[in-house]
């Protein structure tokens, strides 16, 4: 990966490519983390790959390139958020295509999404994306000890709505 960054630092459009191709699914993961619309995820993620092509050259260390593009790709994130929280609603439900979907994910989806949006987008970097709390502080430009809250009291919530007998007898 390093030789792929260092070729697109030097404007080599394949090499850029490859190195986006490599990290999509990472992105598609946790921007789903954060936005539930597939269109708002697709919008986050090329924003993000436009954003990384435009700036690469600003990258100081390229081992710190992942947290870079994650970070990149947050801000996007709370950017759409940010304007559909100034979008009217009416009452006119849209058509929506419908589509079957594989239940191997949907627990996990499910107890994601019973999480604030701040709980949420902190597991999915620790848990999912394999990031230490350090650079989820980085990511999300927040200290690292309110990362290290976050991530327990989304392991308390977690622990409430799944387990609460065992919680109740103090086994939690």
């Amino acid at each position: 990966m390093d030789d792929l960054i260092k070729r697109a630092k030097a404007r080599d459009a394949d090499a850029f490519t490859q190195l986006m191709q490599s990290q999509m699914q990472t992105m598609y993961k946790t921007a789903r983390s954060v936005l539930r619309d597939d269109e708002d995820v697709a919008d986050a993620v090329s924003d993000t790959i436009l954003t990384c092509w435009e700036k690469l050259g600003q990258l100081q260390e390229d081992k710190y390139f992942r947290t870079w593009m994650t970070r990149i790709l947050v801000n996007k994130c709370r950017d759409i958020l940010r304007k559909k929280e100034y979008l009217f609603y009416t009452d006119k439900v849209p058509e929506v295509e419908s589509r079957e979907r594989g239940f191997e994910n949907l627990e996990w989806e499910q107890a994601l999404a019973a999480l604030a949006e701040h709980y949420r987008s902190v597991v999915i970097l620790y848990y999912v994306e394999g990031f230490k709390t350090s650079e989820i502080a980085q990511i999300l430009q927040i200290p690292e000890s309110t990362v290290r809250t976050r991530l327990a009291r989304a392991r308390e919530k977690l622990a409430e709505d799944y387990f609460p007998q065992e919680r109740r007898r103090g086994v939690l």
